[in-house]
């Protein structure tokens, strides 16, 4: 039966990388439109493949010295595992960066030739699905080479297997639980490196056009004009879409290895009590979190599949919603059967299943639920279709600091509700399946993971084409048509952000529950997976992991200000050493702006990388597990909160921006002053939105594994156990 269910994996795994390959041909196979176009895009490719290049060679390096110090300390197939993930969050990250770059000129293209909005948004969607599907699968696919070689003909997921062993340093774990742990952690190196590394190139790239093109020389967004235009360009493609993937890709492998640790642990751990874990509960147990994200993989292929082979509508919000719900939709009916069957007749209350067989299907629909609300949260408080984004733009009349003012109080507001969600989420998912449910509520909210990367990477794929028309002078229709698909692939961006924040949280409790039940395991001390908040310990970690956050997020801020200041600087010395550039008889430097991006992004994100990696194992060696437990019990507070205020304020400036351009603001439009005061407050939400923001999602949760490995080891080496 075990083999039976990994080859059913393994179908739906070929399925969806086999329709991503067909995707990506078939929009490669288009017409990528004039010279100049192709030109334009060609140095967005170039621009995007060189700091992607660089930057995995960096990876390579980093993941190479850490696999060893993870073999030599722990185990070879821990490094190996390590290895693997890295691999395939990184192929991920390039295949979605690969697709973007190619499909942005034919979405511009396709605009160009039919004048139709339908038919362009099908090729955007259409491009995007490459990345969705491909995260997806991926990452699905290392997870089952973990199961086959590591579980199956390794024997580690055999009942007797799952048992504390001590290494030769009297290192103590449980096998299985190690190998997947090694796999996620490979895929979280990656998510840092895309998300800090883009998010720093993107914005500084960003921030420096707009503020010297468009406050300064009030030239339109993308004139080929501005030096820093294909900067900007190449930042859309590293930041929003290999960053995106690798974030959701490593949420969607913690939460399983969450679910598969805490079996682990609980099948171990109550192996003598009065109520033990069966062998056949066991093996299922370790297999639902896999066969539910197959199924996942499934109802995203129909999902998209539906939209990209219906009739083109002129309705792109509601196109991209039907790919979202219908797959939502076709997994709570999968889910529901595979749970029934699947736990059908075994005794599950040892795993505390509060409503027999269907508890871990209720759970995850839990998770679905809340993620589905919170991507409405992030709509209502981000799309210039609701009245809050609406009234911040109309604030941009009465000058800058209202506009400032009102969009910092606009992101406080919008992080309760959210909160809300997740918190209920939480208690729903633990009444009905215990901890296993709150794992599977983060699978069940990351299930249509395919769905919602390939919604939120449609937007930068319609952000370049509009730039790509504007560069290349194209019918201002041309440019009507990506406006609208960018407007609204900015709300599905705070979708997608919204997603990532709900996961990222049930995902870093789910691990840190994982980690609190490894203590159980590897500390005969420990006898209960609890931490106290009062004790002196957990109440230090946790005030230390609470400013934590702040810290990361200002070093982004900072790195992000120092490129744009390059930039800047850049751009102001070619329009004064070339006047000629403003009047369209000289051509811009666009090498040199790309260069300063990039050379920033790989400089300034070594610190946070190094933070995010280095604090929870030097607190653990000094501390203990205790400290590490309150310090991540602190920062993932603290960091759901600055990641909903961030994405969202920075979501609402950029959108009501957009709706004064569209001449939502009566009496105001482009070059206006209340433009203006909009384009300011657009950029500084821009490091907020797309840079600090998403790279709190993945300090959380790689915090949380580093953490989830190392407990082994400074469980019994740190400074605390010595003077006690």
């Amino acid at each position: 039966m075990f083999t039976g269910f990994l080859i059913a994996v393994a179908v739906a795994i070929t399925i969806t990388l086999g329709f991503a390959a067909y995707n990506y041909f078939y929009v490669k196979r288009l017409a990528p439109g004039t010279r100049e176009m192709q030109e334009i895009a060609g140095a967005i490719q170039e621009g995007a493949r060189a700091f992607i290049s660089h930057e995995y060679k960096i990876i390579a390096m980093a993941a190479l010295a850490i696999a060893v110090v993870l073999g030599v300390v722990i185990e070879w197939y821990v490094g190996v595992t390590f290895l693997l993930g890295t691999f395939m969050s990184a192929l991920a990250g390039y295949v979605g960066m690969k697709i973007a770059t190619i499909a942005n000129v034919r979405v511009s293209n396709q605009a160009r030739e039919s004048k139709s909005l339908g038919k362009t948004l099908k090729v955007a969607f259409r491009g995007g699905s490459v990345m969705g599907l491909c995260v997806a699968g991926f990452g699905l696919l290392g997870m089952l080479l973990v199961y086959v070689f590591f579980g199956k003909i390794g024997r580690q997921i055999e009942p007797e297997s799952m048992t504390v062993v001590a290494n030769y340093l009297g290192i103590s774990y449980i096998p299985f639980t190690m190998s997947i742990t090694g796999y996620s952690l490979g895929c979280s190196v990656v998510a840092l490196f895309n998300r800090v590394g883009g998010g720093i190139y993107t914005k500084a790239a960003d921030m420096g056009a707009d503020l010297v093109g468009k406050t300064e020389a009030h030239i339109p967004e993308d004139d080929p004009r501005n030096p820093a235009t294909i900067a900007d360009n190449v930042g859309d493609n590293v930041g929003d879409v290999a960053g995106l993937g690798s974030d959701l890709l490593e949420s969607y492998i913690g939460a399983i290895i969450s679910c598969v640790v805490l079996a682990c642990y609980t099948y171990f751990i109550n192996a003598h009590s009065s109520n033990p874990i069966s062998d056949e509960l066991l093996s299922r147990l370790l297999l639902f979190p896999i066969l539910f994200s197959a199924i996942g993989l499934i109802a995203c292929v129909i999902g998209i599949g539906y939209v990209l082979f219906r009739p083109q509508s002129d309705k792109p919000h509601r196109e991209l919603n039907i790919s979202l719900w219908s797959s939502a939709l076709l997994i709570i009916i999968g889910g529901c059967a595979l749970s029934w069957f699947y736990f059908r007749g075994l005794d599950v209350s040892a795993i505390d299943f509060h409503v027999g067989p269907l508890s871990p299907w209720l759970s995850a629909l839990t998770g679905i639920a809340a993620g589905m609300l919170i991507g409405f949260f992030a709509e209502f408080y981000t799309s210039y279709d609701f009245k809050d984004t609406q009234k911040l733009a109309r604030a941009s009349q009465s000058g800058t600091a209202l506009t400032i003012t009102n969009g910092l109080a606009l992101g406080m507001k919008s992080c309760f509700f959210p909160v809300v969600i997740l918190a209920c989420a939480v208690l729903a998912s633990n009444a009905l399946a215990g901890i296993y449910g709150v794992a599977m509520a983060a699978i069940g909210m990351l299930s249509f993971l395919a769905a919602t990367v390939s919604v939120d990477t449609y937007g930068p794929i319609a952000d370049n084409a509009g730039g790509i028309s504007e560069m290349s002078r194209l019918d201002p229709v041309v440019r009507r048509i990506t406006d609208k698909l960018d407007s609204v692939g900015n709300t599905t961006a705070a979708i997608g952000k919204g997603f990532a924040i709900g996961s990222a949280a049930l995902a870093s409790l789910s691990l840190l529950v994982s980690y609190m039940h490894a203590q159980i395991g590897i500390d005969e001390a420990v006898h209960e997976a609890l931490l106290n908040i009062i004790s002196t310990q957990v109440l230090a970690g946790a005030f230390i992991g609470s400013a934590l956050p702040f810290l990361f997020s200002s070093l982004l801020i900072d790195a992000v200000a120092v490129s744009a200041g390059k930039m800047v600087q850049e751009v102001r010395r070619q329009f004064k050493e070339k006047p000629g550039i403003l009047s369209g008889d000289d051509k811009p430097d666009y090498t040199t702006c790309i260069k300063i991006s990039a050379v920033g992004a790989l400089k300034e994100m070594k610190l946070p990388v190094v933070i995010a990696v280095a604090v929870p194992v030097v607190a653990g060696f000094v501390f203990g597990a205790q400290f590490v437990g309150g310090l991540l019990i602190g920062s993932t507070l603290s960091a759901v909160m600055l990641a909903l205020f961030t994405a969202n304020s920075g979501g609402a400036w950029d959108n009501a921006k957009k709706y004064i351009e569209f001449g939502g603001v009566e009496g105001s439009g482009k070059g206006s002053e209340a433009h203006d005061a909009a384009v300011i407050g657009d950029t500084v939400g821009d490091p907020l939105k797309d840079t600090v923001g998403p790279s709190l999602d993945i300090l959380i949760k790689i915090m949380a594994t580093v953490s989830l490995i190392a407990v082994s080891i400074y469980s019994r080496f740190n400074l605390m156990n010595l003077f006690n």
